[in-house]
């Protein structure tokens, strides 16, 4: 059950965050349940989702009022969005922030195979 959790500061108008691009689990090695939680320090931030050749949340909203380096509590502080990926996905977590602010980003992500 491979977890990541991280905290990204962001800088103003920064497109194409790509917390998950140095994890060494980001390719799935088999079908797996995915789950993914972030929340933002301000309301200024979009998320896209990307499992192999599917996009599953397109530049959609990221909760606001975290707190930065705080990972955010899957289902209490922000959403949990998951999806069941193929073997052999590459797992995209891109993040850009469009209100011209300097926001932390905090997610956590989980990969347990099904």
């Amino acid at each position: 059950m491979p977890s990541f959790p991280w905290s990204r500061a962001m800088t103003a108008n920064q497109t194409d965050d790509r917390p998950l691009a140095n994890w060494q689990y980001r390719r799935v090695l088999q079908a797996s349940l995915v789950q993914v939680t972030q929340r933002s320090t301000t309301n200024g931030n979009r998320q896209t989702f990307y499992s192999g050749s599917q996009t599953i949340v397109q530049r959609a909203p990221i909760r606001g009022g975290g707190t930065a380096g705080v990972t955010p509590a899957p289902g209490f502080e922000a959403p949990v969005i998951e999806w069941i990926s193929d073997p052999g996905d590459e797992l995209i977590v891109s993040n850009d922030e469009v209100l011209a602010g300097t926001p932390t980003v905090d997610g956590y992500v989980v990969v347990n195979p099904v």
